[in-house]
């Protein structure tokens, strides 16, 4: 096979023995993605349907975020390849020409130089080191193409996948709030007085003066029990995936200072109980939205505000990883997710939950309980 017809061969036919980053991330989140969709379909025979479907969310929700994230760099990373390319459309042409004259030149002519014999043998000697630089260029040429052509197929492949993703997800979370809403078999410590409960929100100014006034407002003697979480202070996971954005104390962009952090996160994130507890409270509230008012053990509260829908009743004892509430928000569509216009650092997190931390009637830090990171 002569040079230029190897050449050839390389751009159509070489193969891409090693995904680029991107590419990877971007199959490796359709995979998430088809692993989520199994589970919604076996979620229906679960043991624990509530479980089942929590985690299918999840597995929608991280699948989709990986996907965003590796269809804007398979899009930037192609841009790339195309303006590199571009660039060097000279030098491909030098190479074409310089390979298409070595095939076309007849074997006697190439040995015939102006100075003579020694002429001939330095002209062999210097096309002899240049022929492996040439090749070698014309391999990087074609794994560039080849890698171009790769993340195209890519993004025009995603839109399917990403339309049973979004589809699947919002099916889970609808079919969540059904499996929620007919749970029976939770424990209850206390019932709910709602007359006192309105009374006290109408009468409440402030989180808390409420938080301190729902010891009062349920009927008879709350349950008494020993849950103690202090050997997990400062290691409790926090409730949804999200960017932190105010730590306690920082003003936030109204000028107010509150005593908890505020989170960003993705629109209809799930949000759940990092740790077992009593729902003390789950509604509106002031202008903080609906809330949830979980307390893990006597005397400490954790308050989540900023949901768009709550789950559970006041009194139910929950465990673990139980679902409290979705953000608000859309789903973003398949067009914004193929956007490459958000920058991936956490410009796409467009709702905010506030964590509140309240031990004995005070609040303290929210990063003295939960694992908290600066960049989510």
């Amino acid at each position: 096979m002569t040079l230029r017809a190897l050449f050839l061969a390389l751009l159509t036919t070489t193969p891409v023995h090693a995904q680029t980053d991107p590419s990877t991330a971007a199959l490796n989140a359709a995979q998430m993605l088809e692993q989520a969709s199994i589970a919604l379909a076996e979620a229906d025979s679960a043991r624990d349907r509530v479980r089942a479907l929590t985690e299918t969310i999840q597995a929608y929700e991280a699948g989709l975020t990986a996907m965003r994230d590796g269809l804007r760099r398979a899009a930037t990373r192609e841009a790339q390849l195309t303006a590199e390319l571009h660039t060097r459309e000279k030098e491909i042409a030098q190479i074409l020409g310089v390979l298409q004259t070595i095939e076309t030149t007849s074997p006697p002519v190439l040995m015939l130089h102006p100075s003579g014999p020694l002429g001939s043998a330095r002209a062999g000697m210097m096309l002899s080191e240049v022929t492996p630089s040439l090749n070698a260029r014309a391999l990087a040429l074609a794994r560039d193409l080849q890698e171009v052509q790769t993340l195209r197929q890519l993004q025009q492949s995603a839109a399917d996948t990403l339309t049973e993703g979004l589809t699947g997800v919002q099916t889970a979370r609808t079919e969540l709030s059904t499996a929620i809403a007919d749970r029976t078999d939770l424990p209850q410590r206390f019932v709910e007085d709602p007359i006192r409960t309105a009374i006290l929100i109408s009468s409440t100014e402030t989180l808390e003066g409420f938080a301190s006034g729902l010891s009062e407002i349920s009927e008879g003697e709350i349950v008494a029990t020993n849950a103690d979480i202090s050997d997990l202070q400062g290691q409790i996971p926090l409730p949804v995936q999200g960017v932190m954005l105010h730590r306690a104390g920082e003003t936030d962009a109204a000028g107010v200072k509150r005593p908890g952090v505020v989170l960003a996160t993705q629109p209809r994130s799930i949000v759940k109980s990092p740790t077992a507890a009593t729902i003390r409270y789950s509604g509106p509230l002031l202008d903080l939205g609906n809330l949830v008012i979980l307390e893990p053990q006597p005397g400490l509260l954790f308050v989540f505000s900023g949901l768009q829908e709550v789950y559970g009743k006041p009194g139910q004892v929950i465990p673990k990883g139980t679902p409290v509430g979705l953000m608000p928000g859309e789903t973003p569509g398949i067009g914004a997710i193929l956007s490459t216009s958000s920058d991936g650092t956490g410009t796409d997190r467009s709702e905010t939950l506030y964590i509140e931390v309240r031990q004995d009637n005070s609040p303290v830090d929210p990063e003295s309980w939960f694992r908290i990171s600066k960049d989510g």
